[in-house]
């Protein structure tokens, strides 16, 4: 029986051949590399029936003796190593192909492509290398548990005021306004005293963020809360507090589950849209209301009309500064969050 030429698909990497010969049920198979040859002999079924399929190939480079192949019920795969990591322009040292090979387009890659493949590869496997050689850290479950927890409870805390204020708005109108105080004040306490976390956190190392923006920002709702409404009488009827609470729950009912959700690997883009969003809004109107707050004590402090101004200027002035320094910062942050999710989809 006469041996036939069997069908060969053919792609390269950098570093590899990759040969494909169209013969199923592969038996009696002889593959092996002598003076830069490939010599392939088997039985099987190809394009002519059952039969004895055979072929050579005389590399245009140097390749390596080891070959590695491997049979399945339609084809035999075979991959040969090349001396030096270099492209090839083509696969023969004969210029012209043979009329049994052909390019395997499943794995064709130009070089372009096949040097994106590696580096891929590369970034792959040193990014595994560099987290095999981080501790893992025995406690992440713990603390994933206790993060996620908190932000529940606060998530449910600032929900239950900001629902409660909207029911009591529409019923009962701008009467609403000047009992907010009495209404609410027990669970902003508690929500405003446990948010006391959000600066121990990051100082003992629970979350990646600075202490110092966190402590700003809770000291001076603390200051507001508790010195300015907590010690002032005549300001817990004022309608200003309605504005100052219900700006601060609508800010955190879309922070605190977006943070909730991170803790267990979770992401909603209209949440994650919302949580650097929302802000660009309320930011500023928050400001203005706690710098109303802020005038009313500094009046209730100086008791004079010469201080009254000097107390007003320096009250706008510094408003106005940590304004600009606190939108700029926030600014900055959701830039950088979205402008990384561009450069990743693309």
């Amino acid at each position: 029986m006469q041996a036939l030429t069997p069908h060969v698909y053919w792609a390269q990497r950098h570093g590899e051949i990759y040969l494909r010969v169209e013969i199923s049920d592969a038996q009696s198979l002889s593959i092996g590399v002598e003076e830069n040859i490939l010599h392939f002999k088997g039985k099987g079924h190809g394009a002519k029936g059952e039969n004895e399929y055979e072929f050579s190939l005389e590399f245009l480079k140097p390749v390596k003796p080891e070959v590695k192949h491997k049979s399945t019920q339609r084809q035999v795969n075979i991959t040969v190593k090349k001396q030096e990591h270099v492209w090839w322009n083509r696969l023969t040292k004969q210029e012209k192909k043979p009329l049994f090979l052909a390019p395997d387009f499943d794995r064709w890659l130009d070089e372009s492509d096949a040097e994106m493949e590696l580096r891929e590869k590369e970034e792959k496997i040193n990014k595994i290398n560099i987290e095999s050689r981080v501790r893992k850290d025995p406690f992440l479950g713990l603390k994933k548990g206790f993060l996620f927890m908190y932000n529940l409870v606060q998530l449910l805390g600032y929900s239950w005021i900001f629902v409660n204020m909207t029911v009591r708005l529409f019923i009962l109108g701008q009467d609403s306004f000047y009992d907010t105080f009495h209404t609410i004040a027990d669970v902003m306490y508690f929500c405003q005293m446990l948010a006391i976390m959000e600066v121990i956190n990051p100082a003992v190392g629970l979350v990646k963020t600075g202490v110092m923006p966190a402590f700003i920002q809770v000291m001076g709702r603390n200051f507001i809360l508790f010195v300015i409404f907590g010690t002032l009488e005549e300001m817990q009827n004022k309608p200003v507090v309605f504005f100052v609470f219900y700006l601060w729950s609508m800010i955190e009912i879309f922070r605190y589950p977006f943070y909730m959700l991170a803790c267990i690997d979770t992401e909603w883009k209209l949440l994650t849209w919302l949580r650097y969003t929302i802000w660009i809004p309320l930011y500023p109107l928050g400001v203005l209301a706690e710098g109303m707050c802020i005038c009313r004590l500094v009046l209730h402090v100086c008791g004079n009309p010469v201080k009254e101004y000097n107390c007003y200027a320096t009250n706008i002035f510094s408003t106005i500064s940590g304004l600009f320094i606190n939108f700029r910062h926030l600014f900055k942050q959701r830039s950088r969050r979205f402008h990384t999710k561009k450069r990743k989809a693309n």
